[in-house]
C-alpha cells in the first residue's frame, strides 16, 4: 500500500523525491519505495524526513502508533484534532485559501470569521473560477426557524441571521460568477465544514456552545480513506434541498 501521506505532504511542501534523498544522503530510488510501497523507513530517516516536511514522524507512519498497516488510509486521513476553532493555526487557513486550485465547499450558519479574516476571498476565487475553480457556499437561510432556534441556543439571538447577511453582502464579488454557486439552506447543522481540494475542517458543533467554541477535524483525503467523503456526502445531502441565492436577494 502507497503511503499518500507522504506523498501529499511532499506535494503540499512542494518537496521532490530528490530534495528528500539529498537532505537524507540516501538514493532517490529508496525513498520513491518509502512512498510507492508504504515501507517504514529506518528511525533516523524517519525523524529527518519528518523534519524536513515539517509535521510528527507518526503523522507520516500513523502504523507507529497503531501497529496496524491495515488501517492506515483511515488513519491518516486525520491530520490533527484542535480544541476549538482558534487553535487552528492562521497559517492553515491561508495555506487552504491562497493555494486551491480545483474545489471549494463550504457549509455555515454564517461562517463570517473566514470572509473577515480573508476579505479578497470572493474576489480571488471569482478569478480563479474563469481558469476552472468550482466553490459552492451553503449558508443558512436567515429567515428560517432553524437560524432562529441556533442563534438563540447561542445566546446570540437574531444577530446570528444578521451575520448570516452580513457574510452574504461580503460574497457580492462572487455571485453570479460561473463556476460558483451559492445557497442557503434550512437544515441543522451538526458541523460545518471548510474544504479546499483534499483538505477539510469540521468544525464540530455542541449543543449550547458557539461554532468558535468547538472542536475541529482537519482531514486529509487519502486514496482507501473513509472519513473525508464521508464528511463530504453530508454537504450533497444538505446542497440537494438548499435554494439558490442572487445578488439581489443578499443585498
Amino acid at each position: 500500500m502507497s503511503n499518500e501521506r507522504l506523498r501529499t505532504q511532499m506535494t503540499t511542501r512542494r518537496v521532490t523525491t530528490l530534495d528528500v534523498a539529498t537532505a537524507l544522503q540516501v538514493d532517490p530510488k529508496t525513498v520513491e519505495r518509502w512512498v510507492a510501497t508504504g515501507r517504514v523507513p529506518h528511525q533516523r530517516h524517519r525523524l529527518a524526513t519528518s523534519e524536513l516536511l515539517g509535521v510528527e514522524e507518526t503523522y507520516l507512519w500513523p502504523q507507529l502508533l497503531t501497529g496496524d498497516g491495515s488501517r492506515g488510509s483511515s488513519n491518516s486521513e486525520v491530520v490533527a484534532v484542535y480544541p476549538h476553532r482558534g487553535a487552528v493555526p492562521g497559517e492553515l487557513w491561508d495555506r487552504m485559501v491562497e493555494q486551491v486550485q480545483s474545489e471549494v465547499d463550504v457549509l455555515v450558519y454564517s461562517g463570517l470569521f473566514l470572509l473577515d479574516t480573508h476579505p479578497g476571498l470572493p474576489t480571488s476565487l471569482a478569478d480563479r473560477a474563469a481558469r476552472g475553480l468550482r466553490a459552492r457556499f451553503l449558508y443558512g437561510d436567515p429567515d428560517s426557524s432553524t437560524v432562529a432556534w441556533r442563534g438563540e441556543e447561542e445566546g446570540i439571538g437574531e444577530n446570528l441571521a444578521a451575520r448570516i447577511r452580513l457574510a452574504l453582502t461580503y460574497m457580492g464579488p462572487a455571485m453570479g460568477v460561473d463556476g460558483i454557486e451559492i445557497r442557503q439552506h434550512q437544515s441543522i447543522l451538526y458541523n460545518s465544514l471548510y474544504r479546499f481540494d483534499d483538505e477539510l475542517l469540521v468544525n464540530t458543533h455542541v449543543m449550547g456552545s458557539p461554532a468558535p467554541s468547538n472542536p475541529v477535524l482537519h482531514l486529509r483525503r487519502v486514496e482507501g480513506g473513509h472519513l473525508f467523503d464521508h464528511y463530504l456526502r453530508s454537504f450533497e445531502r444538505v446542497w440537494v434541498d438548499a435554494a439558490p441565492v442572487d445578488r439581489a436577494a443578499a443585498s
